[in-house]
């Protein structure tokens, strides 16, 4: 399991070589990895192989930054929460020819049970048939948990409110999935392990309390890579989601369950949560839209504590539309958490433009196209798709994205470890093979290492701030490959496939270092269907111009259903 580590020029974001190891072989691996002799050894090569002496070596005089907040922000070019488009009534898309391919949207559910042809009723009975009741249970392995007399609790209080004429919102009876390190009340949080979690939460995170005041039925938790420090979606615990696109293929993670539930129709959508491309990673490889905010944007009050300086929340949706309803309702300050207080009112200002005209998106070219080849020609349409709707594309450059990944990498792991260490006396062989790696890396990591990967982030929010001066936001693709097909010998146990994952987390990780608000979007399908994304990173608290990029770019190609398509709709 030894890395290549080979640096360029101008552009030096490195490709990591290792072998693939599965079953066996990574059970061997990991054995030896957690004793002292040799693994000890083993540790120190990884480390150098992984380039962490790279960063540690290498003279950096700015001081170190440990949670990415941003206060200079000017209101009048944010706009206010009054600025709010989706006061302008449902756009109900059921029946089209649309519809029957991207799944029912938050608005068509708003519309049924408005026009009384459906009730919250009728959709909690169909997701209970569909995911707990049915012969085989939830084909994508997506649903863990389903609490279903508390289902009909809240759908029975929502049809009451739309009886009564009085619903909350228009997400009011509309089904929300939930990833599984987040706390929803009668839920336990086990965090994709198979030892936390064992009694249910009595509170909700703060995002499901801001759902359920809006109406939204809490209808699941969903499966998700172990403690999230993966991004393939597969675990050993609760098995691999599989991605609705096509079943024998990866769903990514680690917000994996999130993803595919919005995908396959099971929802319109989810929460999920992102340390290092988490949500935009599922949402590429499953052909949703997922956004990761601003860091501080949305509270973390009630998420599982496992990566303190780079975590975010955010949702995962079918359409822009649907992703800016969940945004709009999540996001803002909690009185109790207070790295959210230091940041302007959301805001939809420009969540829903008719074209693009007057702005910039820059690219670096050399990161931009390094990835697999048979996206480019999608990504080459879309840049021209963009300049058909008014924007102008810029060629950038970003020194230093190896460095930035390397601090990223040690900032997650020291803090990933560092939340798990409580458990590592009594638990530290229950958890699956790639985290015990994982794990085993990011306990020989020193003060030193996080230190200096953290006075490589003020610098890498300098790098990034300097280039997004001149654009309003940075395009890239969201993953180097689309979702690869899964090796039967990766499973159930998982694997260590180092050269994969440095291809899907490319473009995904320097955004969680920096804090800038991050979104995927789809833009199409390679030649074996399955589904494209491109990120655009955009300036700290504009999250509403990044949906509007997205709202612009769906218009561009059209939507396929997936293999499995799961609507909870009688006539569907």
């Amino acid at each position: 399991m030894f890395l290549c580590y080979d640096l360029h020029m101008a552009y030096n974001l490195a490709k990591l070589k290792a072998p693939h190891l599965t079953g066996t072989s990574l059970r061997l691996f990991v054995a030896i990895l957690e004793t002292n002799f040799p693994g000890k050894l083993i540790i120190k090569k990884l480390m150098k192989d992984s380039g962490i002496p790279y960063l540690t070596n290498k003279f950096i005089e700015e001081e170190p930054t440990y949670f990415p907040v941003y206060s200079n922000f000017d209101i009048k070019t944010i706009g206010t929460k009054s600025q709010n488009p989706l006061k302008k009534g449902i756009k109900r898309s059921f029946g089209t020819e649309k519809s029957r391919t991207s799944g029912l949207t938050i608005d068509d559910y708003a519309y049924f049970y408005r026009s009384g042809d459906f009730s919250p009723m009728d959709i909690a009975e169909n997701l209970i048939k569909l995911t707990v009741d049915s012969k085989n249970g939830d084909p994508l392995n997506a649903v863990i948990k389903m609490d279903k007399d508390d289902l009909k609790k809240q759908a029975k209080e929502s049809a009451e409110r739309f009886k009564q004429g009085k619903p909350l919102s228009i997400l009011d009876g509309v089904p929300i999935a939930i990833k599984d390190e987040i706390d929803a009340a009668t839920y336990s949080t086990s965090v994709g392990t198979s030892f936390l979690g064992k009694k249910s939460v009595s509170e909700d995170a703060e995002v499901v309390r801001r759902l359920r005041e809006a109406g939204a039925l809490i209808f699941c938790k969903t499966n998700m890579h172990e403690i999230g420090i993966g991004v393939t979606g597969i675990n050993p615990h609760f098995g691999h989601v599989k991605n609705p696109y096509n079943p024998a293929c990866y769903s990514g993670g680690s917000s994996s369950g999130s993803a595919a539930v919005v995908a396959s129709g099971l929802c319109p959508g989810a929460i999920g949560a992102d340390g290092g491309g988490s949500i935009r990673i599922p949402a590429a490889f499953c052909g949703v839209t997922g956004l990761k905010p601003t860091f501080g944007r949305v509270s973390e009050r009630g998420a599982a504590p496992l990566c303190w300086s780079v975590a975010h929340i955010g949702p995962i949706a079918g359409n822009a539309r649907d992703t800016a309803i969940l945004y709009n309702i999540i996001a803002g300050k909690d009185p109790k958490e207070s790295l959210t207080q230091i940041q302007p009112e959301p805001n939809l200002k420009n969540a829903f433009p008719k074209d693009l005209k007057g702005l910039k998106f820059g690219i670096y070219p050399d990161w931009f196209y390094d990835c697999d080849k048979s996206m480019h020609t999608t990504l080459k349409s879309t840049l021209e798709y963009l300049k058909n709707s008014g924007a102008e594309i810029i060629e950038i450059e970003i020194p230093e994205l190896e460095e930035m990944r390397i601090a990223q990498l040690i900032t997650i792991v020291s803090e990933m470890t560092t939340a798990m260490n409580p458990y590592d006396k009594n638990h530290r062989k229950d958890f699956g093979l790639d985290v015990r790696t994982n794990l085993a890396m990011g306990r020989s990591f020193t003060n030193v290492d996080y230190i200096h990967a953290q006075r490589m982030r003020t610098k890498a929010v300098n790098i990034f701030e300097k280039s997004l001066q001149s654009v309003n936001a940075i395009l890239t693709p969201s993953t180097g490959i689309c979702a690869p097909e899964i090796p039967k010998k990766t499973l159930p146990k998982g694997e260590s496939n180092l050269p994969m994952l440095s291809d899907i987390m490319r473009f995904a990780t320097p955004s969680n270092l920096t804090g800038h608000p991050a979104i995927s979007i789809p833009i199409g399908y390679n030649p074996e269907g399955m589904p494209i994304g491109l990120q655009a990173i955009g300036r700290p608290w504009e999250e509403s111009l990044l949906l509007g990029i997205a709202s612009i770019l769906e218009q561009m190609y059209e939507k396929r259903k997936p293999e499995v398509y799961l609507s909870p709709f009688p006539k569907e």
